[in-house]
């Protein structure tokens, strides 16, 4: 169990430069950028096949070299190594942090460079044997699906797959579902259940057939009250669908065999998989030293693996590994991952951002804001060290935004030109999946033929610059601006972007994206000094809520025991729900 207790960052020599260097910094984009031609080449790196220009940030060359010293003096990349090697880092929970492991390639004994690279062995277990044995298994079972092989109770194919899940069961999944919709097989859909209010469920299997439905119920315990609950309410729609279409005698057995053939597991708990009626051969399971929100790439994402099949999976875990090797191999002045996460600490705790927007101009990506509130507030929404002592800096940034260009029609207003510093990263690809041409054109902006996707990051380019140079007072009076409105149409710039390329939304690519995040929020929490692995924050509200419950259905007693506020809330529900 790793007790060492992490590195004050305030503590540190780089810390303290760098509030000087706050305090005598004057952000001037304009400025910096026309007195230095290469500051763009300079300031933009390359992740595999990421392109990453970070020449928009509120920085200097001095700002950056302060925060790559505050990145040796906590030790970020003997953290990162402790992590690779199987350290219990997540000292909470006492456990190591594996999802790295999760897509190392598999060892070949005929390739010798392969062959020559040691098995990832900790706590006495080979890493790399299990992982790989679960992926096989995963991926026959993918092939049976999309094959045909594997049919349902009466006998025919499966047309759609509704994976049960919460949080990183659910997240994950959902967002790379999303992302490779182009890569789906055709005649086959995943939709996804989470919520535990009834509507959820409701209207995913509302207009299903049961005979082509499989379901996938991911809960690594098999007892998340959310999760559980809506696989037995799915079990019952697949006995009452069945029943009704005169297919499913009214007998125990028929029903197990049921379930048998129209349920699966994601779960290490194989005595409960069973009771609920799912062959124990049928469950895939991963381990604890998993987090949920970093746990897409394990069986967790059998739904995507049957959606876009082994290859394609494949090419997911290969893109998250060659984000990982960036972040173990390169240097930290280039390390594209690292001065991410090093700028959401400057833009934290130097120049007291609260928030941090991020804005993909891919309509595939939209669920990707969702994927990183958990994937980053669940990590780093803490208070205390991994020693257990408080913090002594601000931790955390509310993670959030759309699709373009949906958001500049929403809350790029308060980007633009509110009193809020709001960091943005805006990620767009190249070559859409789906290109497409407007044949006729408005006869003014959009000429006929027009490529759309070029339209649309014409407007990523735009927002960028836009935010980066803004508009002076003297550039909007030119345009013939009433002077009483002028204050009104000047914008101050100075609002920092990251933008993010790449060539298309292939599956490698969605892979880079998330390690990418992953790691910057590895980095931010190794400055902190946090436990970014546990998430004891979401607890007290589920314990509480088991406690509650039964005064919510008529309890008097318990209903009693409540504080003032919750009781008269509960009574008045109570109450509407009589009337």
């Amino acid at each position: 169990m790793t007790t060492t207790p992490p590195t004050d960052p305030t503590t540190t020599s780089s810390w303290g430069a760098l509030g000087a260097h706050r305090d005598a910094l004057t952000p001037d984009l304009r400025g910096w950028f026309a007195a230095d031609p290469g500051r763009a080449e300079r300031l933009t790196l390359d992740l595999a096949d990421l392109t990453v220009d970070l020449s928009k940030n509120l920085v200097t060359d001095e700002t950056l070299t302060l925060l790559v010293a505050l990145a040796r003096e906590v030790d970020v990349a003997g953290r990162y190594e402790a992590m690779l090697r199987g350290d219990h880092i997540n000292v909470t929970e006492d456990r190591a942090v594996l999802h790295t492991a999760l897509r190392r390639p598999s060892v070949d004994p005929e390739d010798d460079e392969a062959g020559s690279r040691e098995p990832l062995v900790v706590d006495g277990q080979d890493v790399d044997h299990d992982v790989h044995e679960v992926l096989a298994r995963v991926y026959d079972f993918a092939d049976k699906v999309r094959s045909g092989e594997w049919t349902g109770v009466t006998g025919k194919r499966v047309e759609t797959v509704v994976n049960i899940g919460i949080g990183g069961s659910d997240l994950g999944p959902v967002m790379v579902y999303e992302a490779l919709k182009p890569y789906v097989q055709p005649g086959l859909e995943v939709r996804f259940v989470s919520n535990i209010d009834p509507s959820d469920v409701y209207e995913k299997t509302a207009d299903l057939d049961p005979e082509t439905t499989l379901f996938i119920v991911a809960s690594k315990t098999f007892g998340t009250l959310e999760t559980l609950t809506n696989a037995r309410l799915a079990r019952q729609w697949l006995w009452e669908r069945l029943a009704d279409a005169g297919v499913l005698d009214d007998t125990d057995d028929a029903r197990t065999a049921a379930v048998g053939k129209h349920f699966v597991a994601v779960s290490t708990a194989l005595d409960k998989v069973a009771a609920f009626g799912i062959d124990p051969d049928n469950a895939f399971g991963f381990w604890d030293w998993v987090g949920g929100r970093y746990s897409v790439d394990s069986a967790i994402g059998t739904s995507v693996a049957i959606a876009v099949g082994p290859d394609a999976f494949e090419e997911l875990l290969a893109g998250f590994h060659a984000a990982d090797e960036h972040v173990r191999t390169t240097p930290l002045e280039a390390n594209v991952p690292v001065l991410m996460g090093l700028l959401n600490v400057w833009y934290t705790n130097f120049l007291d951002a609260h928030t941090h927007a991020v804005l993909p101009y891919a309509q595939y990506l939209h669920r990707f804001p969702a994927y990183l509130q958990q994937l980053t507030m669940e990590s780093n929404g803490k208070s205390v060290r991994w020693d257990g002592t408080p913090v002594t800096t601000q931790t955390g940034e509310v993670f959030w935004g759309e699709p373009g260009t949906n958001g500049q029609h929403a809350f790029y207003q308060l980007i633009h030109q509110g009193t809020r510093l709001i960091p943005a990263d805006f990620i767009a690809v190249a070559n859409p999946a789906r290109p497409l041409l407007d044949a006729v054109g408005d006869g003014a902006a959009v000429e006929p033929g027009a490529d759309v996707h070029s339209l649309f990051l014409a407007n990523f380019f735009a927002q960028t610059k836009a935010l980066a140079f803004g508009k002076t007072a003297d550039e909007v009076r030119a345009e013939g601006t009433d002077e009483a409105i002028v204050p009104a149409r000047v914008f101050s710039g100075n609002r920092p972007t990251t933008s993010i390329l790449a060539p298309a939304l292939t599956p490698s690519v969605v892979g880079q994206l998330v390690a990418l995040y992953e790691h910057i929020t590895f980095v931010q929490g190794v400055v902190w000094g946090i436990d970014s692995f546990d998430q004891w924050g979401v607890e007290l509200g589920k314990k509480l809520a088991l406690e509650i419950a039964p005064a919510v259905t008529g309890d008097s007693a318990a209903l009693d025991a409540q504080d003032p506020s919750t009781k008269a809330l509960i009574a008045k529900y109570l109450e509407l729900r009589e009337s």
